[in-house]
């Protein structure tokens, strides 16, 4: 059905191409041009604003083939965001799969094993409503290779079709699969890796902790997290400020997205933005460990302006109440939890909204007696990954994340 939607979505776009899509793009440009802020330290920002202004039309897009009932608006960003897929790779063994329902994409090297190999898991990111597992591919293939590991890529269902939270459970399908069947694939138990980038690092950290309970599986030896998404209590954060309007990732839009993630309609995106959404009691509790306050004061020089919150709103919270459970907010988890989680690897980006979560969850972690290897990316944006692997196409600080990941892994 994916196919045959995305199909006549290929057609939609075929048939108002001539003149609509370069007038789109143009239009796009210019908005982009004075709507969007790239500042000074960024990498590659001529690059970064066509890449952004190339989602932003498909994006508008997708809204004129939904109107004209051609298609699901998301169904051209998903196809555009695949990207194009690589040549074949002579070293790895690559085997496609479905467990539960979930496809799953296993990278094992060719070269026979000397001993047992590293299990790496990886969840894609796209905001729960797309990316996929061919869009990084690239990504995952290095890792395989670099890190001499069997990794595992989780193609969970997206949102809305399949509805929030059977991400996290298509997630758990997937890693529960691998850990009971090890032998298969030469995979040492004790060294699994949980691993994702943005919204799927938060998938890496709730299966971590749900892991916590279960005493008959192996223990997660580590998790690594990029640019990870782990609250939903304040996006007045020093990252959500200053870099509200950066491309690729705007305040906005992670609004505008945790909406179509929980399939509902974004009427109260700009009471969320102002928190309106967050009991006056809930706020006073998690003040503790979601605060401004908390952010090292480096990471404020840049244009930060504390803020105070806008009254509470029932019919708010009510709305959007669950951007504020444990599942999509895995910061807020007890310490009873934070402190039993394995070691981990957080990469940040200076240029993200979701900045400061990683810092955030870089301090509970270390405050819990876990150890924590930090690399923050200073040129970097949200979604850099996303470009990894295509030559000049990519972006140099992409690369310095995939090495000190692979690094990272390769210590274990």
């Amino acid at each position: 059905m994916a196919s045959v939607s995305t199909t006549l979505a290929i057609i939609g776009m075929f048939f108002i191409s001539p003149v609509l899509i370069p007038a789109l793009f143009w239009g796009v440009v210019f908005y982009d041009f004075f709507n969007t802020e790239v500042p000074p330290g960024i990498e590659q920002p001529l690059k970064l604003r066509v890449f952004h202004s190339l989602m932003i039309t498909t994006m508008v897009a997708g809204k004129i083939l939904e109107k004209l009932g051609i298609c699901n608006d998301l169904t051209i960003l998903r196809a555009v965001l695949d990207g194009i897929p690589p040549w074949r790779d002579s070293k790895l063994l690559i085997k496609d799969l479905t467990v539960d329902e979930v496809p799953l994409r296993i990278y094992q090297p060719k070269s026979p094993p000397t001993g047992k190999r590293r299990g790496i898991l990886y969840f894609h990111g796209g905001a729960g409503t797309f990316g996929s597992i061919r869009a990084f591919e690239r990504v995952c293939r290095y890792m395989a290779k670099k890190c001499n590991s069997v990794v595992v890529s989780v193609g969970y269902r997206l949102a809305p079709e399949h509805p929030y939270p059977g991400q996290y459970f298509d997630c758990l399908s997937a890693t529960l699969y691998f850990m009971r069947n090890l032998e298969e694939y030469h995979v040492d138990p004790g060294l699994i890796i949980l691993s994702g980038d943005s919204c799927g690092a938060n998938f890496a950290t709730v299966i971590c902790q749900i892991l916590l309970n279960d005493r008959d599986l192996p223990k997660v030896r580590a998790q690594v997290l990029l640019y990870p998404g782990l609250q939903g209590l304040d996006f007045h954060l020093p990252s959500y400020q200053q870099n509200a309007f950066v491309p690729m990732l705007s305040r906005k839009m992670i609004i505008y997205f945790c909406f179509r993630y929980l399939n509902k309609k974004p009427t109260f995106w700009k009471d969320v933005l102002q928190s309106c959404h967050v009991p006056d009691s809930m706020r006073h509790q998690y003040k503790k460990w979601v605060s401004a306050d908390l952010i090292p004061d480096e990471f404020k020089v840049r244009g930060y302006v504390p803020t105070k919150p806008a009254s509470y709103k029932p019919e708010v919270h009510e709305a959007i109440k669950e951007i504020l459970a444990i599942t999509f907010s895995p910061l807020l988890a007890e310490d009873s939890i934070i402190c039993q989680l394995p070691e981990s690897l957080i990469v940040t980006c200076e240029f993200d909204v979701l900045r400061d979560d990683g810092l955030l969850y870089k301090r509970r972690l270390e405050e819990n007696g876990v150890r924590v290897t930090w690399y923050h990316c200073e040129k970097g944006f949200h979604g850099i990954l996303a470009f990894f692997g295509y030559g000049i196409f990519s972006f140099l600080s992409a690369n310095k994340i995939m090495d000190s990941i692979v690094n990272y892994i390769n210590s274990l």
